[in-house]
């Protein structure tokens, strides 16, 4: 298949080619080819054998690859410790990735963010944050993509702004991916001006700056200008901006511009609804009182079987507009679909308690009895 060869250097060409293409089987079973071939990796090799590993999230090879490791001397070598961390990163276990990168003696950038990124993939964001001090305290620079996600992962608001102070004195604050995250941190903590000030003076905007823009004034009339500005910028909208746009009309009663918005998806971007719009559809018509319409999207326009997520905006319109009738079909849907969902039962006793129906809100309470769901 390949031509043997007693030095690693051909091996390590494909190998190198395989894992850098994503072809992460193909380069694994090169690595075990010339384990069979008595060809010896060496400290390029190993780091593109555990990148494949770490793709694959193959740990048990990853951890095999560790031990040939240890035993071929290389233990030490920074190159293949930094592999290390992020194979076990990626792999899930970020306590084996933390031991190794303790073990590194001299750390560099990609030790330092192999490990930080470990972190916030795994949602440890204590364990991030403190990562991510002493990277500033050693003059190493974090990777933008981890301090993306970090911001979009923080509950604080504190933790937030010290990031982006120092992201100010990096002058990185217009890296598109960070001040992308920064739209969403502010917008969710409610501080819609900083929002605003840092997307109006954003050098360059993708889809993702014009959908956090978007979702940031989704209780506002203003979203609509925001998705007419984005028209004219010549950013094309993708599903995602729909359900933001689509779910911002339902909550501002706005049903002729939802009414609009759903057709241009349709006609002009050629974008195949999913449930999430249907969802919003029958919000949009359940949340105006239009129960008939809203119960016609999913009996008549939805070419698949609607979720819990549709018929569960369909029931609490029903309870918002005391549609007995309607709101009894949404509930035994969701009866089958979430059978131990126990706020299904509880729209329902309420639908049936405002139009004086008591037997019936003692029945739906026995079944919920029946089912254990009663606390």
């Amino acid at each position: 298949m390949y031509k043997r060869d007693a030095s690693a250097f051909p091996w390590n060409s494909l190998v190198s080619g395989y894992a850098e293409l994503g072809l992460y089987e193909d380069a694994i079973a090169l690595y075990f080819q010339m384990e069979e071939e008595g060809v010896e990796p060496d400290m390029y090799t190993f780091p593109r054998v555990l990148k494949a590993c770490g793709g694959l999230g193959l740990i048990q090879v990853g951890e095999e690859v560790h031990r040939h490791v240890v035993r071929s001397g290389f233990a030490n070598d920074g190159f293949v410790l930094n592999a290390l961390v992020d194979m076990y990163a990626k792999c899930g276990d970020i306590v084996k990735a933390r031991k190794v990168f303790d073990k590194i003696t001299f750390r560099d950038s990609v030790s330092w963010n192999a490990m930080l990124t470990g972190y916030v993939r795994h949602g440890l964001l204590v364990e991030a944050l403190d990562i991510f001090g002493q990277m500033l305290q050693e003059e190493y620079e974090p990777d933008s993509v981890a301090i993306s996600t970090m911001l979009t992962s923080l509950s604080s608001l504190k933790p937030a702004l010290q990031i982006h102070a120092w992201v100010l004195r990096q002058g990185f604050e217009w890296n598109l991916s960070i001040a992308n995250s920064l739209i969403g941190v502010y917008s969710n903590r409610g501080k819609l001006d900083r929002a605003r000030w840092l997307f109006k003076h954003m050098p360059e905007r993708d889809v993702v700056s014009w959908n956090s823009i978007i979702s940031a004034h989704s209780r506002l009339p203003e979203v609509l200008t925001f998705f007419e500005q984005m028209e004219d910028a010549g950013t094309v909208p993708d599903s995602i901006t729909f359900v933001s746009m689509l779910s911002a009309c339902a909550h501002l009663g706005l049903v002729k511009d939802g009414q609009r918005l759903y057709s241009m998806m349709r006609g002009k971007y050629r974008i195949n609804p999913v449930m999430e719009h249907y969802a919003c559809m029958v919000n949009l018509y359940g949340r105006a009182g239009l129960i008939k319409e809203a119960y016609a999207v999913i009996v008549e326009t939805m070419e698949f079987e609607a979720g819990p997520t549709v018929w569960g905006a369909l029931l609490y319109a029903c309870l918002l507009h005391r549609n007995v009738d309607i709101g009894e079909i949404a509930a035994e849907k969701l009866f089958e679909l979430e059978p131990d969902n126990e706020l299904n039962f509880e729209l329902l006793m309420n639908i049936y308690s405002n139009v004086g129906r008591l037997e019936d809100v003692e029945r739906v309470r026995m079944m919920m009895v029946e089912r254990g769901l009663d606390s």
